[in-house]
């Protein structure tokens, strides 16, 4: 029974985050404007200096890399609103309650991915409005929406196991950003695989941003089957190879933010 007990007392936690978006509506709104941004800047700015092979239009080729980033970068909320619950005192409120202790845990990354969910949907109606197109079928455009929220639900419980080590709001963002801004920029999101050289080709290929940019473009028709990208097994396998991160991923971080989450309201 351990586990219907953290989910229901997860969405009951989850249900307390969400009314923030009622009480606090300025954070949405800078949640949806930040995607909206950088599709204009780099599809504007950007896209005329960049080539994609393959002839597909940059601005096909540059939403799925913002949908990889967007979601990532929003999974740092997790962390953010678990080290703001340690600081006022919250978490010590729920320790008192007779709930299970991965609940706040389970609640907390269960928000966030209507964060995302919402994000994503602005995402792709302004590239709509900027020329980016669903090439394949619903199915697929579903799954590539899906792999999405789920990369970024599994890079939310490493956000989480953060969260709960730093002291404060301000440490966990720039951390978050020192670490997720070179995964997500060292990618091949807004440039080609082939732009990079080397060793530095050699981590794009395999860093799963990558995988999951690829196969959201695959998924959602805008790649040019005839052109491959790489010969890199990850980049050939996109969808599975991300897979493998997400199961691996919380496989680590679930037991980990469960017992730093353990070790921290028992002090």
């Amino acid at each position: 029974m351990a586990l219907p007990h953290a989910l229901t007392d997860g969405w009951v936690v989850a249900q307390r985050n969400l009314i923030k978006i009622k009480r606090v509506p300025e954070v949405l709104v800078f949640v949806l404007i930040s995607p909206i941004m950088f599709v204009l800047l780099f599809a504007y700015v950007f896209g005329g200096a960049i080539d994609v092979p393959g002839n597909v239009d940059y601005k096909e080729f540059l939403v799925g890399g913002i949908f990889a980033q967007t979601v990532v970068f929003g999974a740092t909320f997790t962390g953010a609103g678990l080290a703001e619950d340690m600081q006022k005192g919250i978490i010590d409120r729920f320790r008192s309650l007779p709930m299970s202790p991965a609940a706040v845990l389970v609640g907390r990354t269960t928000s966030d991915v209507v964060y995302n969910v919402l994000s994503l949907i602005i995402m792709a109606l302004t590239g709509l409005i900027v020329g980016w197109r669903v090439r394949e079928g619903v199915l697929d455009m579903l799954a590539g929406f899906a792999l999405l929220l789920v990369f970024a639900y599994a890079i939310s419980w490493v956000m989480a196991w953060v969260g709960l080590l730093v002291p404060s709001v301000e440490v966990i963002n720039n951390a978050s950003f020192i670490v997720i801004m070179p995964l997500t920029f060292v990618s091949n999101a807004f440039v080609p695989t082939e732009s990079f050289g080397g060793v530095l080709r050699t981590f794009v290929e395999w860093n799963p941003v990558s995988t999951l940019t690829q196969a959201c473009r695959e998924l959602f028709g805008n790649t040019n089957p005839a052109v491959p990208t790489s010969d890199a097994w990850s980049m050939q396998n996109p969808v599975v190879y991300t897979l493998g991160w997400i199961v691996l991923i919380l496989l680590v971080f679930v037991p980990l933010s469960v017992r730093q989450y353990r070790l921290s309201t028992s002090k």
